[in-house]
């Protein structure tokens, strides 16, 4: 029993000793598959790269060797890897403690080109595509740059287009990139619509805005063509023409383009909320600033009491007040207007509220996106630069400047933080638009028969803002060219300077009995000397020749045949409100000019000629039209005034007159015993003195779409010439010429010619016009009956031609 037990005993020990090391060992084991279970990065290996390196591949990574395996880590660095563009597909997968990165790269573009493409160059595409030679090749490049395509198109109205890319494999994993384009057709807009505007037509409204409906002249430009950048222009130029008309609660509601059904044109609608027509109220200044001249700031309010509210003016006034302020050495100084709106009454009161602004200098001035029109002709619409104080009005002022110089589609300006907390610099961002226009016309004349013209005009000459235009006209009289130059800012400052050479012949035969060349030109300066007025200065030189002088020709004319030099100095005061540049409806214009010849040359005068018309709204769609005009010439130094360069009335200025058709005459009667003169041509003889007047009353015709841009007319005209010069009166003292015969020495040559008729009795007459803004330009017809006449004036009842603006 003491055996059994001992020998159990020792059993019991022997396999608790051999235990010991089994367990160390399982216990060993068990220690190395649960370090695997964990997943301890012990290395990483990429596979399949070329020519991205294993380190640039291991840097995308989010875990690292002797991380513990994560799934989501894994995940993440597979999306990272594939954000890079780099490769075309990536797989990693897990081999033990390993992690093996298996890449396919993608294919390293070669060449990208364009095929198909007319209307837009290769070099225009090229810069808006981001796949470039020796650029990574995504699909999602290819996608992006296949829309960027599709918006250079639609941006010039080609919404047919389509563009399917192409890809050409090559060695060592390389590509071409062909995108294959087919333009389709330019989408135009066919019309142009306004609903809710009743105080102004809608063909006035065209006049407003940028964009044109397609007519026979639309292949000269490209305005036609549906543009959405350029309808959002049009709804800010439609806004502010409202606001600048007394309509202060004015909305462009909606401006909608719609896709006719055969998808060749755009119908564009303009939904308008007018509101009411306000005046300005009561005007004052208030200012927060200690010893600030408010005497001096009331002088630059351009905004006055009782008048229609203008936005413009406001503007103005801001922009005045401003510079005031500055000047009076407050640089922070900031100008706000407070409006005191009275809805009932219609009125708009403004207080000009100044006061300091935060002191903040412009550190730098970038200009983005002019590829053509050079930074100083952007820079000088500014009236503030590097290292002025920040105004923000001033900078909102600059904007509005470069988007009327007509050179931009779009005009945007930002500010970013400048280099300390006080510094700020303001981004210039500008799209460029076309600013070349080719355009011709061709009409007829009751006076001139057929008559044209065409003319290449440059408004932006290789980006200096400079202005060149050379034209051709002509008729069955008259044949002209002229070529034009005007640099806006000269010496850089606000001087518009400038020069024309000019040819023209015209056929006076039916009118005065001879023809006529011109050939010369002129050197021009003008600027602006108060709000809305300008002066104008000008040195002009011409070589005159009257030549095919008849033989029934007047004692006079015969007498101007020749050739001679005049040489003249001139000026033109002008002072301009009009609301619209076509077809006004309200404002004024006034002019003065005087020409001083004799300045070198063979010919002296002086002469004087003012203008002065007014545009009244009658109601909405009626308006009433005024004009007085008048003029003076005079020969001095002993010289008298020739006959071609006196008054010569009739035709537009006094309708139902012939051109030239009334005024000093040859009677073409013996001045001794006053009998008819045979082989005479009554010449008209031109006059030193005139004066003339018209009232007019334009309305929309009944039963006329507006969209026609037709308008009906009744007027009536008064005026008179008279005077003509000695050349012209002595001239029956001259030897006797042939053809001077009267009717009782019929066959001879005899007598001394015939006397002059002159009188400055009052041409009067009334009539109808039909007035249409048409594609070819503004045409108009007119009816006119000559109620009050003279003896041998020569009158016409109907007048066809090219519409004459006042």
């Amino acid at each position: 029993m003491v055996r059994w037990t001992l020998a159990r005993g020792l059993l019991a020990a022997l396999i608790v000793l051999s235990s010991v090391p089994l367990s160390l060992g399982l216990g060993a084991c068990l220690g190395e598959s649960s370090a695997y279970a964990q997943g301890v990065i012990q290395n990483i290996r990429v596979e399949g790269n070329k020519r991205v390196e294993p380190e640039t591949v291991r840097s995308y990574l989010t875990f690292s060797t002797g991380d513990a395996y994560d799934p989501a880590q894994v995940d993440e660095s597979l999306k990272a890897l594939f954000a890079t563009g780099l490769f075309q597909d990536v797989r990693i997968k897990r081999e033990g403690a390993t992690i093996v990165i298996v890449v396919i790269e993608n294919p390293i573009v070669a060449r990208v080109a364009f095929e198909g493409n007319r209307e837009v160059e290769n070099d225009a595409l090229a810069s808006e595509v981001q796949l470039k030679a020796r650029a990574v090749y995504t699909r999602a490049r290819v996608q992006a740059d296949v829309q960027r395509i599709l918006d250079i198109y639609r941006r010039q109205g080609y919404y047919a287009a389509q563009v399917d890319p192409k890809i050409i494999n090559l060695d060592n994993n390389r590509i071409d990139v062909v995108f294959e384009i087919n333009e389709g057709g330019s989408t135009k807009v066919r019309a142009i619509n306004f609903i809710g505007n009743s105080a102004f037509s809608d063909s006035q409204l065209r006049y407003v805005i940028s964009t044109t409906q397609t007519n026979l002249l639309s292949f000269l430009k490209s305005t036609n063509i549906y543009d959405p950048d350029r309808l959002n222009l049009d709804r800010e130029l439609l806004r502010q023409f409202y606001l600048k008309n007394g309509y202060a609660d004015a909305r462009i509601v909606s401006a909608t383009a719609d896709l006719d059904r055969d998808g060749r044109g755009f119908f564009i609608t303009f939904s308008i909320d007018e509101g009411e027509r306000y005046r300005f109220g009561t005007i004052d200044v208030e200012s927060a600033l200690p010893s600030v001249n408010i005497d001096a700031l009331r002088g630059a309010i351009l905004t006055r009491s009782g008048r229609v509210y203008n936005s413009d003016k406001v503007e103005k006034t801001v922009e005045a007040l401003t510079i005031e302020v500055s000047q009076q050495g407050y640089a922070f100084g900031q100008v706000k207007p407070r409006f005191e709106r009275d809805e009932a009454g219609h009125t708009m009161g403004i207080v000009y509220v100044i006061d300091e602004g935060p002191r903040i200098y412009i550190e730098r001035i970038n200009i983005v996106g002019n590829f053509r029109t050079q930074d100083d002709v952007i820079r000088r619409e500014f009236r503030l630069a590097e290292g002025d104080a920040f105004n923000r009005l001033l900078v909102e002022s600059a904007r509005k400047r470069l988007r009327a110089i007509g050179f931009f589609k779009t005009v945007d300006i930002d500010t970013e933080p400048g280099s300390a907390p006080d510094r700020v610099i303001i981004v210039v961002k500008v799209v460029e638009q076309p600013t070349g226009e080719l355009s011709f016309g061709v009409g007829y004349s009751t006076s001139e028969g057929v008559i044209g013209d065409i003319s290449i005009t440059e408004r932006n000459l290789m980006g200096k803002g400079q202005y060149v235009r050379l034209g051709f006209s002509g008729s069955l009289q008259r044949a002209q060219v002229d070529f034009s130059f005007t640099e806006p800012h000269f010496l850089d400052r606000n001087l518009a300077a400038g020069f024309d050479i000019f040819y023209k012949t015209v056929d006076l035969t039916q009118q005065a009995s001879f023809k006529q060349t011109d050939a010369g030109g002129d050197l021009r300066l003008g600027f602006p000397i108060a709000d809305n007025t300008q002066l104008g200065l000008r040195y002009k030189f011409e070589r005159e020749t009257i030549f095919g002088v008849t033989k029934t020709a007047s004692l006079a004319v015969k007498q101007a045949e020749g050739t001679v030099n005049v040489s003249s100095v001139g000026y033109t005061l002008a002072y301009d409100t009009r609301n619209l540049p076509a077809a006004p409806t309200a404002g004024y214009f006034a002019s003065f000019s005087q020409d001083l010849a004799g300045v070198g040359g063979d010919v002296n005068y002086i002469r004087s000629v003012a203008d002065g018309r007014g545009y009244y709204p009658i109601t909405n769609k009626i308006t009433l039209v005024g004009r007085v005009q008048g003029g003076a010439i005079e020969g001095w130094g002993g010289q008298d005034v020739r006959l071609t360069d006196l008054f010569f009335k009739g035709g537009e200025t006094v309708r139902g007159f012939q051109r030239a058709g009334y005024g000093p005459r040859d009677a073409c009667r013996d001045p001794i015993n006053n009998d008819a003169v045979h082989n005479c041509s009554k010449d008209s003889l031109g006059g030193q003195l005139f004066w003339a007047s018209t009232a007019e009353v334009r309305f929309p015709i009944p039963f006329l779409p507006e969209n026609l841009g037709i308008q009906g007319a009744v007027f009536v005209d008064a005026g008179s010439l008279w005077d003509p010069s000695n050349l012209a009166t002595q001239a029956v003292t001259l030897p006797p010429l042939p053809g001077g015969c009267s009717s009782k020495n019929l066959g001879k040559t005899c007598g001394e010619g015939s006397f002059i008729f002159d009188s400055s009795q009052v041409r009067l007459s009334t009539g109808f016009s039909i007035i249409w803004q048409s594609p070819l330009g503004p045409l108009r017809a007119d009816i006119a009956e000559a109620l009050l006449k003279a003896n041998f004036d020569k009158t016409e009842l109907f007048r066809f031609g090219a519409s004459t603006n006042f």
